[in-house]
């Protein structure tokens, strides 16, 4: 990882109804930014070689055009302002006409901090897992309370039905990203938004087509907790031990929060009710908000203590924030349960980590209790291509009874050896006396649920891509098989 100064100047923000183009717009950090320049009244266009739900389709209902494909015309008519996507690479046709046109242009994190949330007090979410969710709690809270929050958030938090929005409120809140800026700034995009307040859920390894190793992404968050000022505040799971390490480099008082005795934020009496949770919250042991929490997995109710947390910095009752949570919806692709078709519960998930796909699993049967679980996966990052979490998967899965694993694609760039083997993932959960199999190809995989799904499984659906659109193939053929009444379902 490289962490050298970008000298590259800040292009001034033309007024409105100024062209600004983004590249790699259906990307989630993009997208939302797409939106936010939308609202407030410029004319945006944007590219994208993946275009897919649920992104396209909001961009597309705001009516921002998406060229799909990279290529030198997309740049015509000229645009006033260019936002490059870290997906974009500097041998990229599109790039290559723009570093050629004199086009001024900036990435995605820089955008957003001095377009969007300068002057305001930035609450920053970081952490290998649950950002998305903490972030979009965090704003759901300070907006319950009247605080009308700034955000931007990786995902589609259903309470606002935008992963966006501009205010002349003075909080923004931010999920800030580990992975790199951009193809001219290779630091991590959450080091360029100046915390006030920042949150640290986790620290593990991932992105391993960027990072060599775990103490490089350590030394990453490091810098991320030292850039919080000594007025500021670092809210940190301190039942991490990485995360632990990591909050010694914050200059500014740090809050803790976990499940352990010695943490500052905690809940007792988690009890599961209704489809979520029933918790009594907790400050140094003594209980300080008592309510229902809305969630699937004991891993959302410590969501939900991080987002409490850090909106007690920022002037809120502990017990108006918990209360806010009541009426949390969720995120889509977050435990999203998409649907019940005779009897079969489907669920799309972004899961990708072997940590946050052992979490998933097992939050989603405690949810439902005595019904089969049949997990399908597929590998698409680019740490999950990599033989990296090879054995950590075969634990992973050990809430579902049945697991379906989708080879993996594109690996071409990656040598054989270092490959993920899907069918390997398969013996080894059928050694341990789990039901699995891996498949070629997403077609594969719709026809054998098709096939062998019955009344009372529940499907969970993890990808962090399209996963060639199998969410919806399947909730179609379901529908499709209730309404001929087919017997190919049990």
């Amino acid at each position: 990882m490289d962490n050298s100064t970008y000298s590259h100047e800040i292009p001034r923000l033309i007024s409105p109804p100024a062209h600004i183009h983004l590249m790699g717009i259906c990307g989630t950090g993009m997208g939302s930014l797409a939106g936010m320049f939308h609202s407030k009244g410029y004319r945006v266009t944007g590219s994208d070689q993946a275009v897919y739900p649920p992104m396209s389709d909001f961009l597309r209902n705001l009516g921002i055009p998406i060229m799909e494909g990279y290529r030198a015309s997309n740049l015509q008519p000229r645009p006033d302002l260019v936002i490059v996507g870290n997906v974009i690479r500097r041998t990229n046709p599109e790039a290559v006409e723009l570093e050629k046109s004199g086009i001024p242009y900036v990435s995605m994190p820089l955008a957003v901090t001095h377009y969007f949330a300068r002057d305001k007090t930035r609450i920053v979410v970081a952490g290998t897992h649950g950002k998305t969710t903490v972030t979009a709690m965090i704003a759901w809270i300070l907006a319950s309370a009247g605080r009308d929050p700034g955000f931007m958030i990786g995902g589609l938090p259903k309470n606002f039905g935008l992963n966006h929005r501009v205010t002349d409120g003075s909080v923004f809140v931010i999920e800030g990203d580990e992975y790199d800026t951009a193809y001219f700034d290779k630091r991590p995009k959450f080091l360029h938004y100046s915390p006030g307040i920042g949150v640290i859920t986790s620290c593990e390894f991932d992105h391993a087509d960027i990072y060599d190793n775990f103490d490089q992404i350590r030394e990453q968050f490091r810098l991320f907790a030292g850039l919080i000022p000594k007025e500021g505040r670092l809210v940190a799971f301190v039942d991490d031990v990485n995360v632990r390490a990591i909050a010694e480099a914050c200059r500014g008082p740090v809050v803790t929060y976990g499940f352990s005795s010695v943490v500052q934020w905690s809940v007792t009496d988690a009890t599961p009710s209704d489809g979520g949770f029933s918790v009594v919250l907790t400050n140094h042991g003594m209980k300080v908000a008592a309510g229902r929490l809305a969630v699937i997995g004991m891993h959302n109710v410590l969501n939900a203590v991080a987002a409490v947390a850090a909106c007690v910095q920022v002037g809120l009752d502990p017990q108006e924030a918990l209360d806010s949570l009541a009426s949390f919806q969720g995120v889509r692709r977050r435990q999203e349960i998409l649907g019940e078709y005779r009897g079969i519960t489907v669920i799309d998930d972004f899961a990708h980590h072997p940590t946050a796909v052992h979490v998933t699993c097992s939050g989603v049967k405690a949810a439902f209790p005595g019904r089969r679980l049949v997990a399908v996966f597929e590998p698409r990052t680019n740490t999950s291509r990599r033989a990296f979490f090879q054995n950590l998967y075969a634990s992973a899965f050990s809430d579902a009874d049945l697991v379906l694993i989708r080879t993996p694609r594109d690996v071409e760039d990656v040598p054989r050896s270092d490959r993920f083997d899907s069918e390997r993932l398969a013996r080894d959960l059928c050694t341990q006396g789990k039901e699995a199999r891996a498949f070629g190809d997403t077609e594969e995989i719709l026809h054998f649920l098709l096939s062998n799904l019955r009344q009372g499984d529940v499907v969970l659906i993890m990808s962090n891509g399209s996963f060639d659109d199998l969410c919806r193939n399947l909730q179609k053929s379901l529908q499709e098989a209730c309404h001929e009444g087919s017997n190919s379902l049990r």
